[in-house]
């Protein structure tokens, strides 16, 4: 790994950086695990409401089925230089139970709204316990910038 040029970011920069990359990235990578079934990763789209990431599939996905059986999943950002790891527990709610702000919010930012699809969807909120940011191999020290749910400045 070529770390050339990369300069150690202080924790405080770290989840500012963080926070503004929750705040505008459109995907996500999730991997869950069921007790029979093992793991699963797909990426989906999320919307960060400043204290949780929201995520929606399809009732019957394998991820919807996942969470409803451990609630522990992680979530990854998809660029590998400026990694950013969320660790939490999720809460699945049905497509017509989900908070009218939540829901909105997701339509607002992707131009789709679940609940006016004929299908049966799942919103999926997870709470971060601990999140983890770094770029390149000079920025593995210190790299949880969130642990046991508080943010570190």
């Amino acid at each position: 790994m070529e770390t050339t040029g990369i300069v150690r970011r202080r924790t405080a920069e770290r989840l500012r950086d963080a926070l503004e990359r929750l705040a505008t990235e459109r995907d996500v990578w999730v991997s869950t695990a069921h007790p029979d079934h093992g793991p699963h990763q797909v990426p989906l789209w999320f919307l960060w409401d400043g204290s949780a990431a929201w995520l929606c599939t399809g009732a019957a996905s394998a991820t919807a089925r996942n969470v409803r059986e451990e609630p522990r999943v992680h979530l990854s950002l998809p660029d590998t230089f400026d990694v950013l790891l969320l660790q939490g527990e999720a809460e699945s709610f049905p497509d017509q139970e989900v908070p009218e702000g939540a829901a909105a919010a997701f339509a607002e930012k992707f131009g789709w709204d679940p609940r006016s699809e004929d299908g049966s969807f799942v919103y999926v909120r997870v709470v971060p316990r601990t999140v983890r940011a770094w770029r390149g191999e000079p920025e593995l020290r210190g790299r949880v910038i969130m642990r046991d749910g508080i943010w570190l400045e």
